[in-house]
């Protein structure tokens, strides 16, 4: 299914904050993203309702598979694509803007292939 790309990115932020915190609440998906309480209230609650996180009784959030798998995918390109432009020369902070761009709108076949040509040049990234 395909989501927006305001869905992938929360989605995106939760796995990675989870990954550094372990748990993770609205006000941390807020500071990480820089958008207000409200306005990430609103995206979880809409999360939720599309099944890609739950909340349990003490306000953490938790990818559900389905959530958890968008997020991994998103995550996936954007560490490749950071990496295959930063070993194009591009500077790290430009590279990782544009992946965040790119990694929502790539063809899974133009990724895929890629990955492939990062794995074949030695991109830790995409091992």
């Amino acid at each position: 299914m395909k989501v927006q790309e305001s869905a992938e990115n929360y989605l995106e932020a939760i796995l990675i904050l989870q990954h550094q915190k372990g748990s993770v609440r609205s006000i941390d998906v807020a500071h990480y993203t820089g958008f207000s309480k409200p306005s990430i209230s609103r995206a979880v609650g809409l999360l939720r309702d599309n099944g890609y996180v739950s909340i349990d009784q003490n306000g953490l959030l938790c990818l559900t598979d389905a959530g958890r798998t968008i997020a991994e995918t998103i995550y996936e390109r954007h560490t490749v694509l950071t990496e295959l432009l930063t070993m194009l020369g591009v500077s790290p902070e430009t590279a990782a803007e544009d992946a965040c761009r790119i990694e929502h709108v790539i063809s899974a076949e133009t990724f895929a292939k890629l990955k492939e040509h990062a794995q074949q040049h030695g991109a830790k990234a995409s091992r």
